[in-house]
């Protein structure tokens, strides 16, 4: 089974396979840096009002992200006094069984833990403003939950058909973006029961 986890350059998913990437994950914050990142570099001061925390904090978290390999410092604008950010990639691929140690299990708990939390932010900051949108996106947006029969295999063939249909809607593949397009935050969630 494997996790697509967040945000970012090119679409292929980068495998994560170390216990600090995973941990430089496991925080919100530094996933919705990486998601503000995905919509071209920005600066410290630029991703606090985003992320709702102070420009230092922001720096600091982006460090962590850097050390991880998960962004870099882009070219700046040429006066040298900013520090503008970029992601290394689009997305990021966690498998649940690349390592048994006790430390990746716990580093790995710790992402997923963090992701839920993250994804359900979003969620309810949707809901806190869904009067706000136009009555088009209101009808176009989705909750759904069911319960499926499934094997393994079933289960794993799913998900593939799922990545298929998702693929040519990602950010980093589409190149004919319509003038009405929004980020959409969609979540698909497989788990045996």
């Amino acid at each position: 089974m494997s996790r697509k986890a967040v945000p970012s350059g090119e679409d292929r998913a980068v495998p994560v396979r170390d216990v600090v990437v995973m941990r430089a994950l496991a925080h919100p914050a530094r996933l919705a840096l990486l998601e503000h990142l995905g919509r071209g570099p920005a600066t410290a001061t630029g991703c606090a009002g985003v992320v709702g925390l102070s420009p230092s904090a922001v720096s600091y978290h982006l460090r962590a992200l850097a050390r991880a390999g998960l962004v870099e410092e882009a070219p700046g604008r040429g006066d040298g006094r900013e520090r503008l950010w970029r992601r290394m990639a689009e997305r990021y691929q966690v498998d649940s069984a690349q390592d048994s140690s006790p430390e990746m299990r716990q580093a790995r708990q710790e992402f997923w833990e963090s992701l839920l939390s993250w994804d359900e932010a979003r969620t309810r900051q949707y809901l806190a403003r869904i009067d706000e949108e136009p009555q088009e996106w209101q009808d176009a947006g989705q909750f759904a939950s069911t319960t499926l029969l499934l094997t393994p295999g079933e289960l794993q063939e799913l998900g593939s058909a799922v990545e298929q249909l998702l693929a040519p809607y990602r950010r980093g593949s589409r190149a004919d973006v319509p003038g009405e397009a929004r980020p959409v935050l969609v979540v698909v969630r497989a788990l045996p029961m």
